[in-house]
């Protein structure tokens, strides 16, 4: 695996962030990081994305903080500029993985079918996410769906939660799993950063029971 992937490997889980508001989120690396979840993929879904990932990168230079739900260069633009050391989209956009592989920036296009992985394949990609997760066939169609591509690994990401993190984390061709419900958009709004704490210590221990 190269560094990215390791990275990915050792956090096992990567919490997909949705902020309103940019203050919030050194509180909320902060927790993250006590947690044992040093990753994050903070969402391009509010105006506070590009703010929210200059300051976890900052504050936390260990993390390993991506921009997610990018569906334009200019996004890409202000999510590398911002700090994130990674792209993702929830498909595959074949003008968003070529702009990004321009501009060296790892990128994780979502693809949910043979067709979007070969695309990836083609271009050198070794890790893509699947999304949504569950609703696409969840574990039983990345296991099919990988079989003919021996070398890349899946971001599976959405419905999934800590009933069925294992399931997941038990095949070899998932890299790491992103999730919510840690940071709960109403933990995230009450400030309730001790209860994100809690849930992503729950989180990293659970990672490091599967992954023993």
């Amino acid at each position: 695996m190269n560094e990215l992937e390791e990275k990915f490997y050792e956090t096992g889980v990567v919490p997909v962030v949705v902020l309103e508001d940019a203050e919030d989120a050194v509180p909320l690396a902060q927790a993250l990081v006590k947690g044992g979840l040093l990753s994050a993929e903070v969402t391009f879904r509010t105006a506070a994305a590009e703010e929210s990932i200059r300051r976890m990168t900052e504050a936390f230079p260990q993390m390993l903080v991506g921009a997610g739900t990018v569906l334009t260069k200019e996004q890409v633009d202000a999510a590398a500029v911002a700090g994130a050391k990674f792209i993702v989209s929830p498909g595959f956009d074949p003008e968003i993985v070529d702009y990004c592989l321009e501009k060296k920036i790892p990128v994780l296009p979502g693809c949910i079918s043979p067709s979007e992985v070969a695309q990836a394949v083609k271009r050198g990609l070794t890790i893509v996410k699947f999304f949504p997760a569950e609703q696409a066939g969840g574990i039983a169609m990345i296991k099919a769906m990988a079989a003919p591509y021996v070398g890349l690994k899946f971001m599976p990401t959405g419905g999934i939660n800590a009933e069925n993190l294992t399931e997941y984390l038990s095949c070899d061709k998932i890299l790491c799993c992103g999730g919510s419900w840690m940071v709960k958009g109403d933990l995230v709004k009450a400030g309730n950063f001790g209860k994100i704490r809690g849930l992503s210590a729950e989180t990293r221990k659970l990672v490091d029971t599967i992954r023993k």
